[in-house]
This record gives structure tokens, C-alpha cells and sequence, in this order.
């Protein structure tokens, strides 16, 4: 919301602004009956590829009149489709959200087997991406935090503790050979202009692997949002296998964390199911129990972004409906936290107590939603992966015929 402060020189000008205003909603009331048949027949005919045919007048002196209700339809409708396609939601064929494909396109044009600075990669990739270095910042280090894809040097954060990643001048990066393997082709990528002009960047690029899959996808957009949990490498390729010998086959997700997960609810993926994921406790004791895994989502904390996972411990005990003497965070490379028991305490019922009343056992909601021939679609896991697999043949194929004329042109 801007503020305004009204001069006595300008008081004459907005109150002028404010009566032609007035004026302009008078006319349109006196034509909105004679403009009826017209509108009623515009929009049968282009209400599902329009928007509304607005345009800012151009006014005379400095006065421009303004239609409200066409700014609302044009304006909001073309950000909100703007958020949906380009910024939140990932595409089926490569699996990456806009950024995360600019990122890896800019890597690969750097890329000569050495490591380079991340602030480098997020200056070159601003040639593609229109807003701005934090946010091409963030899904870098997310990319890289996944351990596919970005092969990392340096303090790249902690997913366990919620450590951030050190700045982008300390570390450093470069592509996988995984990703060397199966994300790039340039014979096989359909190209299209930057935001500017000056430079091509793939509308997707040519993988061949159910990325999305492996890594998961979360984004808010408006009017949706998506949610793709991650899934096992070694699991999407035996469901991959199974799809093309004909068979039924079953993915569920796996999560970096660790954990347990209860998928009888899931529902393949779709909008309406959900997953319990349950932390992993042992009993060191008769008095002391450790959490050595976390649910997805969840981390320990640190001194500047303390944890909601062991806050919620904490809180049960002073309801009282756990009896917790102290809880330590040994938590270093792997999970560690302590939970010491008061005297007289039974474990097993401290055990059942926290799954019930802590973040030990939380409830995930998946929505998988992605974009498809330009408009956003909610699929099941399963339709995403057959999808996968034969755009992925669909690559292959043009591979080897691309190199089969390039071995006639030799011969000849």
C-alpha cells in the first residue's frame, strides 16, 4: 500500500482525477445497455482464450480516465496466469519449475568440469531469469541440498538442522554427471527467446529420468498450489521397468530425513490423500530416549531459527502430558536428541505420548499438480511417471535417428 501525502498545489488535480472518474462510471452506466448484445457476444466467443479487451486511455493534458473493472479482469488475470505457468508450478516433461530450469541451462553453458562460484552461475542465470538474485539464489541451493543434480563444494546448509547455506561467494558448484547424462541434448531442445531478447533459453529441457519424481516439487501460486513428495531413485527406475513390460506397479515416497510413513491414505499422489510420517525413536535407557530420524519437513533448530519439532516437546511436557526431565540436540551429521525422562517415568507410554501430542507424527497432504500443454493439471503419481518414460523414449528415438543421419551425411 503506498502512501500519499497531498500538497496544496495538487489538492485541485486529484479532486479534477476524482470527477472525471465519476463522470467515466455515469457514462458507462448510461451504455451499458446499448453495449449489452455486444459484450454478451464477445465473451461466448473468447472466454476461454481471453481476457478482457481493456486498454488504459490515453487522456488528454495528463488526465487519463481508468476503467476499474477492466483493469481487475486484465491485469490480475494475466498475473495469477503469469504465477501458474513461469514461476510455481513445475512442467511434466522435465519436471523443473522456470527458475530451476534457467539455472541448470546456465550451468551447462559454463560448465568446462571445474567448479565455479555460485554468485557467478546466479549472475549469468539473471540473463534468463527477470527477477532478481535471491530467489535464483534460493532454488539453487535447494537443487543442490537434493544431492542429484549440483555437484557442491562448500556450506550449502543442513537439511536436518535448518542451517542456512553459506553466502554465495563461499561455495561453489557445478553439474553432476548424472545430470551431464540425462537432462541435456541440444539437437533434441526446443528453443525459445529470453525475457530481453538477446539470448535462447529451452522452453524444456530433454531429460530422461522422472525427475520430478525423485526430487518433489512444493509451490504457491494463486488460486493453487502443488506438492509433489520426493520419491526413491531405485524404486521409480523398478516401477519404470514394470510400466514397460505391462505390469502394475506402485511408488510411494521416500524421504531424505528418514523416518516411517504410514501410505494407506496417499491416493496415489492426488488432491484428498495424505501420509503420517512418524520420527524414529529408540530407548537408549530406562530413563532416556533418542530421536535419531525426523519426519519430512521437520528440522532440530539452531540458535538463530529454533526448531518447532523440539519446541513442541517442550511444550507437551509443560502441559503435562509427557514427563520430560530435559532434552538435549546432539544433532551433528546425523540426528541426535535426547529426551531424558523424569524418575519413575515409563518410556513406552513416553514413546506413544509423543507420537501423539508432538511433531513426531505429523500429516502430509500431496497434491500433484503440474503444468501440461500450457495449462495447470492434478495427476496421480503413477499418470506422472507413464508420462515420464515415454517422453523419454520419445528422446531416445530422436536421438538415434538424429544420429543415424549424421552417420548417412557421413558415409555420402
Amino acid at each position: 500500500t503506498k502512501k500519499y501525502s497531498v500538497h496544496e498545489g495538487t489538492t485541485k488535480k486529484f479532486s479534477y482525477f476524482c470527477l472525471h472518474i465519476n463522470n467515466n462510471l455515469k457514462e458507462k452506466e448510461n451504455t451499458m445497455s446499448d453495449e449489452s448484445n455486444e459484450k454478451e457476444f464477445l465473451q461466448d466467443n473468447n472466454a476461454e482464450n481471453q481476457h478482457s479487451d481493456y486498454k488504459p486511455a490515453n487522456g488528454k493534458d495528463g488526465i487519463v480516465k481508468h476503467q476499474l473493472t477492466g483493469m481487475y479482469q486484465n491485469w490480475f488475470l494475466d498475473y495469477a496466469s503469469y504465477v501458474i505457468l513461469e514461476r510455481a508450478v513445475p512442467h511434466i516433461n522435465d519436471g523443473f519449475k522456470p527458475v530451476q530450469r534457467r539455472i541448470l541451462h546456465s550451468m551447462k553453458r559454463l560448465d568446462d568440469g571445474r567448479y565455479n562460484k555460485v554468485a557467478n552461475i546466479v549472475g549469468h542465470t539473471m540473463q534468463y531469469h527477470p527477477h532478481g538474485d535471491a530467489s535464483i539464489g534460493d532454488a539453487l541451493v535447494q537443487l543442490g541440498q537434493k544431492e542429484l543434480l549440483i555437484d557442491c563444494q562448500g556450506n550449502w546448509g543442513n537439511i536436518l538442522t535448518g542451517d542456512d547455506a553459506a553466502a554465495a561467494r563461499y561455495i561453489e558448484a557445478r553439474l553432476s554427471k548424472f545430470a551431464l547424462d540425462v537432462v541435456f541434448n541440444p539437437k533434441t531442445t526446443e528453443w525459445k527467446l529470453s525475457y530481453d531478447g538477446r539470448n535462447k533459453e529451452p522452453v524444456a529441457l530433454p531429460v530422461k529420468f522422472p525427475l520430478l519424481l525423485a526430487q518433489g516439487a512444493e509451490g504457491i501460486a494463486v488460486g493453487l498450489s502443488c506438492k509433489i513428495l520426493p520419491h526413491n531413485v531405485g524404486e521409480i527406475c523398478e516401477a519404470a521397468i514394470k510400466y514397460l513390460r505391462g505390469e502394475e506397479f506402485h511408488l510411494y515416497p521416500d524421504f531424505p530425513t528418514g523416518g516411517s510413513i504410514d501410505v494407506s491414505r496417499y491416493n496415489d499422489g492426488q488432491r484428498g490423500g495424505a501420509v503420517r510420517v512418524r520420527a524414529k525413536i529408540e530407548k537408549r535407557d530406562n530413563k532416556t530416549l533418542a530421536i535419531t530420524e525426523i519426519p519430512f519437513g521437520k528440522t532440530t533448530g539452531t540458535a538463530s531459527k529454533p526448531s518447532t519439532f523440539i519446541d513442541s516437546i517442550l511444550k507437551a511436557a509443560e502441559k503435562g502430558k509427557i514427563k520430560v526431565r530435559k532434552v538435549e540436540d546432539m544433532t551433528s551429521a546425523n540426528v541426535e536428541i535426547l529426551v531424558h525422562l523424569t524418575p519413575g517415568a515409563s518410556s513406552d507410554k513416553t514413546i506413544d505420548a509423543l507420537y501423539a501430542c508432538t511433531d513426531c507424527e505429523v500429516s502430509i497432504s500431496p497434491n500433484c499438480c503440474v503444468i501440461d500443454e500450457r495449462k495447470p493439471q492434478f495427476l496421480a503419481v503413477s499418470d506422472v511417471l507413464r508420462r515420464s518414460v515415454d517422453n523419454t523414449l520419445e528422446l531416445l528415438s530422436q536421438e538415434r535417428l538424429i544420429r543415424k543421419g549424421e552417420l548417412l551425411e557421413q558415409l555420402h
